[in-house]
């Protein structure tokens, strides 16, 4: 049975996506304190248990999902911004695009009885039409203790570069093993699943994934945490929800008003009232200044 690569909180993000390219997974061990995890739980567990089921084998008869995180959760908004995590993103995402986005917030629990998921790719939910490119990082936040006997999330080290069709054999199935604070770190492209919890107790893990910024979201953070919500939050966290533009010219939007009344074009921000004005300028900053840092100096 393979092992998934365990890394310290505080590992350089370059050695993140070194492992992501390589095996597609990897736990980041002890990221947050007991208090903390305590602290997300006992603000999201009254949604958790108000939560049904799932509906079908995928989505799973013993385990519930519960979304919209951002606006719930004060506490799980610093877990969705950890800087460790964002700093992976950058690493990993920004090859292939200028901004990367928050792409889904999910806590996740497998109950007891809860049978094994089908493997799959998290990158199939756009289909089969994204070809060598890589669109998202996905972490899995342990609220519990996360064991084989509980359900720990399967994955298969090395499957990013399988063909497709290529079926994982037992064998070649890890475990992400990891205590309660800990994080699995994991690509789009990996096979992986989650468990079989039998065990007497819930497995509880928080489903954070960023995904390129030119792409559609699979939970629309636009309903799920709206204008009225988002306007409360850091400028930062709000980027990341989707409200900032994806690139020079992508997700502006023109402000229904009566005529002379309001700007044509309006960066995503504007909705939250902020000004139009300038609204290029941070993502052009960022821009130049990574391109800067591609470029060789002169000797």
């Amino acid at each position: 049975m393979p092992t998934l690569q365990h890394l310290p909180a505080d590992a350089s993000p370059e050695a993140i996506a070194e492992i992501l390219d390589s095996d597609g997974a990897l736990i980041l061990d002890d990221v947050i304190p007991p208090g903390q995890v305590a602290a997300v739980m006992a603000e999201l567990t009254p949604y958790i248990e108000a939560t049904p089921n799932g509906v079908d084998e995928f989505t799973g008869f013993s385990t519930t999902r519960t979304g919209a995180l951002v606006a719930r959760s004060p506490a799980s908004r610093d877990l969705v911004a950890h800087p460790a995590i964002l700093a992976a993103c950058d690493a990993y995402l920004l090859r292939a695009c200028d901004r990367y986005q928050l792409h889904l917030t999910q806590v996740i629990r497998l109950r007891p009885g809860q049978g094994r998921q089908v493997l799959h790719r998290d990158k199939l939910a756009w289909g089969g039409f994204l070809k060598g490119v890589e669109p998202q990082l996905n972490t899995i936040w342990a609220m519990t203790d996360f064991t084989q006997a509980n359900g720990a999330t399967q994955v298969v080290p090395g499957s990013p570069s399988w063909p497709e069709g290529r079926r994982a054999e037992p064998h070649e199935i890890g475990y992400a093993e990891m205590k309660a604070g800990s994080v699995l770190v994991y690509s789009g492209s990996v096979i992986h699943a989650g468990g079989e919890n039998r065990t007497g107790a819930d497995r509880v893990g928080i489903n954070i994934t960023y995904c390129l910024g030119w792409l559609r979201q699979e939970e629309n953070q636009y309903l799920s945490c709206p204008p009225a919500i988002a306007r409360t939050l850091d400028r930062k966290l709000q980027a990341l929800l989707g409200y900032a533009m994806g690139s020079y010219a992508l997700g502006y939007f023109t402000p229904p008003l009566p005529p002379g009344q309001g700007p044509e074009i309006a960066p995503p921000q504007a909705a939250l009232g902020e000004a139009a004005a300038g609204w290029g300028e941070d993502l052009r900053a960022a821009i130049n200044e990574r391109e800067k840092a591609k470029t060789p100096s002169p000797s």
